[in-house]
């Protein structure tokens, strides 16, 4: 079993920046597809962005691509969001999700498929 949890969130106004992070414990010494999701409520959660962790390489949501980074450091075992430039839209509470099956590890794979999840940390944007 892998413990995941979130921190970093906060308030903060349009245009400024929050870096989540995501630690985790457990599980085995193997790779991960790991990936932040968010959620609004009364809507389903959406898929932000998503990481493969043996290759680093991020994959994004239309809505933050070229604002939002994706990155992992295995050392730290720390999954991380660095949000830029954000909007009063990207206001949710923030989800990080891990599961062994690296197959399709896009911000699009559902989240039935993430086996591990943290218990969020809330984003909010003053416009």
């Amino acid at each position: 079993q892998m413990q995941l949890v979130e921190s970093g969130g906060g308030s903060v106004q349009a245009g400024e920046s929050l870096r989540l992070s995501c630690a985790y414990s457990g599980g085995v010494t193997k790779d991960y597809c790991m990936a932040w999701f968010r959620q609004v409520p009364g809507k389903e959660r959406e898929g932000v962005a998503a990481v493969y962790t043996l290759t680093n390489i991020g994959y994004y949501a239309d809505s933050v691509k070229g604002r939002f980074t994706i990155s992992h450091n295995k050392a730290e075992k720390t999954l991380y969001l660095q949000m830029n430039g954000l909007k009063y839209e990207d206001t949710a509470m923030y989800y990080c999700a891990a599961d062994y099956r690296a197959g399709a590890c896009q911000p699009t794979r559902p989240q039935s498929s993430f086996s591990f999840w943290g218990q969020g940390t809330q984003v909010t944007v003053s416009s």
